[in-house]
């Protein structure tokens, strides 16, 4: 058992160090926090509640960043193995084909929550900047200070690990830029515009930590369905399929819920009436609830809806979520690893 967790680790560590020095990740990264900034002024112009018009683009642009992340990152995390012959080398250590699976799948799941974070950290400390609704609306100091800070110290730290150190600078990026983006948020709670100090519970909103855990829950079956994808596809068919199955799931409600109410109420009609139901409905009604059953439901772990027209959102409903994630996850890479069991490496 020690022996099977030592491979997984190893094999994290290093898919982990490979997707966060691609340079596409620092470019990601840099467009989302830049995005989350822009959003601010822009919200400025709803002439109702900006500020939930920020939520709205503020986590629209980190779950959109995600997306693009895992894309790029979780599809080629096993094809690039393969072609690149590495891959021998590791099964003929020898290390089983689903401990392989799962230490890829471990991997790039950290790159890619670490990498969402920062966009992630930015938008909530820009939250508690609040948006500008007026020219005599204060500036939030604290906030800009300790944000200018955690970048600038971010910036210059990666930038002497790899001048100096040879270090990547992206993965530094990521490693050094989470907490201190965390500590700027946790020091903007405690004051407000001019610097007096307050109870950081007016500032802070559990619901968006909430809403970010199960984007990140989101985020996580992505990957799973990536690296399925990448056992046996190259990585543009891959990409293809990932997202194409992205955009399914956030449609999966109007594409097929929709479908299955109107068919059986239908069904209901020409049962009142004492009527046969056609073949045709029937079909199309198993259609689309094995489609339904089957396409992961990515709108389930959107709740920015409920969180702007202030809805409770439910402990239970949260678990269920979570539930249904870490079922999703654990089917794909159940079938990541049937797939890959045959995958011929040499």
């Amino acid at each position: 058992m020690i022996g099977f967790v030592e491979q997984v680790l190893a094999i994290l560590r290093n898919t982990f160090l490979e997707c966060v020095r691609q340079p596409v990740c620092l470019v990601i990264i840099a467009s989302a926090t830049l995005l989350v900034l822009v959003s601010n002024p822009l919200s400025a112009f709803t002439l109702m509640d900006d500020q939930r018009m920020y939520v709205d683009l503020g986590l629209s642009t980190v779950f959109m960043s995600g997306a693009i992340l895992a894309a790029f990152l979780a599809t080629a995390v096993v094809h690039q193995e393969v072609q690149s012959r590495t891959l021998l080398l590791v099964v003929s250590k020898p290390v089983p084909r689903w401990i392989f699976v799962l230490g890829k799948f471990l991997g790039v799941t950290l790159a890619l929550l670490s990498a969402t974070a920062l966009p992630a950290l930015s938008f909530l400390l820009v939250e508690v900047h609040g948006v500008m609704q007026t020219a005599a609306t204060p500036w939030h100091l604290p906030a800009l200070a300790f944000g200018a800070l955690a970048l600038l110290g971010t910036v210059a730290i990666a930038t002497w690990c790899n001048y100096f150190y040879g270090s990547s600078f992206p993965a530094v990026v990521c490693v050094v830029g989470v907490p201190l983006m965390a500590l700027a948020y946790i020091g903007a709670l405690f004051f407000d515009p001019s610097w007096q100090s307050i109870s950081p519970s007016k500032k802070f909103r559990p619901e968006l930590l909430v809403a970010l855990l199960l984007m990140g829950t989101s985020l996580t079956v992505l990957a799973a369905i990536a690296v399925a994808a990448s056992t046996r596809l190259g990585q543009i068919l891959t990409i293809g399929v990932t997202l194409a199955l992205l955009l399914l799931g956030l449609l999966s409600d109007w594409l097929f819920a929709r479908n299955i109410t109107r068919l059986k109420e239908v069904l209901e009609v020409r049962q009142a009436a004492n009527l046969d139901w056609l073949d045709t409905d029937r079909a199309l009604l198993w259609l689309n609830e094995a489609a339904y059953a089957c396409v992961p439901n990515f709108q389930v772990f959107w709740v920015v809806d409920a969180i702007n027209q202030g809805v409770a959102i439910p402990s239970d409903y949260l678990w269920r979520v979570v539930a249904y994630g870490a079922a999703v996850t654990t089917a794909a890479l159940a079938i990541a690893t049937a797939l890959f069991q045959r995958r011929e490496v040499a």
